[in-house]
């Protein structure tokens, strides 16, 4: 789990491609402190394990499903990229909670000066995706843990202020550029109870399980 506070940005050091199988090696300074193989490193807000580290680099893989639903494969040697080591039991829970589980890619489509905030607007390759993201609810961008500010039926924007600009590669987007986005899990998760039907009842036996929207209803949730 991430809290969408990074930590430092790295440089692409190597990018070795076999069909849509990745392999990255990232050069770095403060995450190598205490590294390990095996441990979570989210790389422009995608959970990924380190198979191999130095004292001035680490690498990970890249599977084909990541490959497709992330910008990971935009990736060039020399590009910058926003990490942050998975959150300590210790920690401090500057953020929200980052799975590094990517939704979808999206499409900077304006960057607009407002006073001492830059509002970045959103398109996302999955419009499906819109309905998990609300006004004022929290949403990661390459990792990087925001608020949306408003969302239509076609996209959302979010409001940076200029520490979070000038700590992360947000700075380097533009329109036209790709974005990872996740959203937060917790609708996910309420849809999924919502919407499930448990075998019995898909078979049309008549006995009703889980939770639904009646159900919530019945016991006062309204």
């Amino acid at each position: 789990m991430f809290t969408g506070i990074i930590e430092e940005i790295g440089i692409m050091r190597t990018i070795s491609r076999q069909g849509q199988a990745m392999i990255l090696t990232i050069s770095a300074n403060r995450i190598l402190a205490d590294i390990h193989l095996g441990d979570s490193i989210a790389v422009n807000g995608v959970c990924l394990t380190v198979i191999a580290y130095d004292a001035v680099s680490f690498t990970v893989d890249v599977m084909p499903e990541t490959y497709r639903r992330t910008n990971l494969k935009k990736l060039q040697n020399g590009n910058r990229v926003n990490l942050e080591r998975a959150m300590s039991a210790h920690g401090r829970f500057g953020g929200h909670i980052v799975q590094g589980h990517v939704d979808s890619a999206g499409m900077i489509t304006s960057r607009n000066t407002e006073q001492n905030a830059v509002v970045f607007t959103i398109a996302p390759e999955d419009k499906a995706i819109l309905k998990y993201i609300i006004p004022r609810g929290s949403i990661a961008l390459d990792g990087i843990s925001l608020t949306v500010i408003r969302v239509t039926e076609e996209s959302f924007a979010v409001s940076i202020i200029p520490h979070t600009l000038a700590q992360t590669i947000l700075n380097d987007k533009q329109p036209g550029v790709s974005v990872n986005i996740e959203c937060d899990l917790l609708g996910k998760y309420v849809e999924r109870l919502l919407s499930y039907k448990a075998p019995n009842e898909a078979l049309g036996s008549g006995k009703k399980e889980g939770i639904t929207a009646a159900y919530l209803a019945e016991h006062g949730f309204n």
